[in-house]
C-alpha cells in the first residue's frame, strides 16, 4: 500500500543560518528562565551538545558576541541583584513578536488598526448604502445627494422643502475599541507537581499586548498579577514574570481591575483571568484570610460578589481554566453563572487559541 512518510518538522528551512536557529530556540529558553541569560545560555549549551546545533565555524560563543552586537542582551544589573548580562529593549520586543506569530500566525495577512464589526451604525468606514436620518446621526456623514433627491420626491419640484423625515445618512460600519484587562494567576500552584504553566501564561501575555498594541493601537490592554495581593504589572515586564509562595486571592485582582476598568471611556469592557485554581485568599483588614482545602464559604461570597457587580457594570469576565480539579470546575460553574461570562478549559497549548478567539469575538459587540 502507498504513502507517505512523515518526519519531525524541524522548521527553519534549509536557508535559516546558525544564529536564526538558535536564536529561536534561545528566547524560549529566557521566557522559560524569566529573563536569566546566564541560565538560557546553560540551557542552550546542555542542547547543543545533545543535539548538536552549533557548527565548526559557529559556537555558543559566537553566538553570544552577535546577541551583544545585535543588541539583544548588555551588561546590567539583574532583577535578583548583581551585575551580569541582561535582556535590551529589542530583545524585549522580539519575544512578544515571536509570541505573537506562534500564537496569532493567522493575523499576518489583517490590516493594522481594523476592528469592524457586523453591525452598521455610527462609525468611521463608510459602505455604499444610505440609510435614513436618526437622531444623534453626525451632519458630516448626511448624504446631499440622496437628501435632495428625497426632499423632490416626498414634497415635489415647484416649491422646495428639505424636512427631516427626506435626510440620508451614508452607513458606516461601526469599529468597536475595548479596554481589556488580563489577569494572570501567579500563585504557587501554577508550577506545582512538576508542571510548568506560568511559561505558556507568560507567552500568551506577550502575544496578547503585542497583537493589541500593533493592530488594534486604539484599544488599551492592562496587565495585573495576582496571588496574595494584585498589582498592575508593564507589557515590558512580562517576560520577567515569576510565580511565588501565594495563595490565589481573586477578589484582590478583581477589584484591581475594576477600579483600571473605571478610568477607562471606551464602552466596551472586558477581563480576561488566566487562573488555575479556585480562590484561596482574601485580606481582611491588614491580615489574610486563607483556605487551601475545598471552597471555602467566605472566601467565594466575596468573589461571586464581584462577578456580580462586573455583570452590573456590564463587564463581562472570561475565565481560562487550565487545571480541571472538581472544586475549580465547581467554582467556575458559579463563577460564571454569577458574572453571565464565559469560561474556557483549555490545555496549555491551546491557551493561546482560546484567548485570540476570544478576544475577537468580543470586540464584535457594540454598545
Amino acid at each position: 500500500m502507498k504513502g507517505y512518510r512523515f518526519s519531525k518538522f524541524t522548521g527553519g528551512g534549509p536557508n535559516q543560518s546558525t544564529f536564526d536557529r538558535l536564536f529561536k530556540i534561545f528566547q524560549d529558553l529566557l521566557v522559560y528562565t524569566s529573563g536569566n541569560i546566564d541560565e538560557a545560555l546553560s540551557w542552550l549549551t546542555q542542547l547543543d551538545r545533545e543535539y548538536e546545533l552549533t557548527t565548526a565555524d559557529y559556537g555558543i560563543s559566537d553566538f553570544i558576541k552577535d546577541l551583544e552586537a545585535k543588541g539583544f542582551i548588555k551588561d546590567g544589573e539583574r532583577n535578583g541583584g548583581g551585575i551580569g548580562k541582561v535582556p535590551t529593549s529589542k530583545m524585549e520586543i522580539a519575544l512578544r513578536q515571536k509570541a505573537l506569530d506562534d500564537i496569532f500566525d493567522q493575523l499576518k495577512k489583517s490590516k493594522r488598526g481594523e476592528h469592524n464589526t457586523r453591525f452598521s451604525g455610527m462609525g468611521d468606514e463608510a459602505t455604499s448604502e444610505s440609510k435614513p436620518y436618526q437622531f444623534g446621526d453626525k451632519l458630516d456623514h448626511i448624504d446631499v445627494s440622496e437628501s435632495l433627491r428625497n426632499a423632490q420626491i416626498n414634497n415635489g419640484i415647484d416649491d422646495f422643502l428639505l424636512t427631516e423625515k427626506d435626510l440620508s445618512v451614508n452607513d458606516t460600519y461601526y469599529k468597536s475599541q475595548t479596554s481589556t484587562v488580563l489577569m494572570i494567576d501567579i500563585s504557587h500552584s501554577m508550577i506545582l507537581y512538576g508542571e510548568d504553566r506560568i511559561t505558556p501564561a507568560k507567552r500568551v501575555a506577550m502575544a496578547l499586548s503585542e497583537l493589541i498594541t500593533t493592530r488594534y493601537p486604539h484599544d488599551t490592554l492592562d496587565i495585573i498579577v495576582f496571588g496574595n495581593d494584585a498589582w498592575q504589572i508593564q507589557i515590558k515586564d512580562l517576560p520577567y514574570l515569576e510565580v511565588g509562595p501565594y495563595h490565589t486571592n481573586t477578589v484582590a485582582g478583581l477589584e484591581l481591575a475594576m477600579d483600571i476598568l473605571r478610568k477607562r471611556k471606551n464602552n466596551n469592557k472586558q477581563i480576561m483571568m488566566i487562573t488555575d485554581g479556585k480562590p484561596t485568599c482574601i485580606k481582611k483588614g491588614r491580615k489574610y484570610f486563607k483556605n487551601s482545602f475545598g471552597i471555602d464559604r467566605q472566601i467565594l461570597n466575596r468573589t461571586l460578589a464581584l462577578a456580580v457587580k462586573c455583570r452590573k457594570l456590564q463587564i463581562p469576565v472570561t475565565t481560562f481554566m487550565i487545571a480541571r480539579d472538581p472544586y475549580l470546575v465547581q467554582f467556575v460553574d458559579q463563577f460564571t453563572k454569577a458574572n453571565n461570562g464565559k469560561a474556557f478549559y483549555s490545555s496549555l497549548e491551546g491557551l493561546g487559541e482560546f484567548v485570540f478567539m476570544d478576544y475577537k469575538e468580543n470586540k464584535r459587540k457594540r454598545k
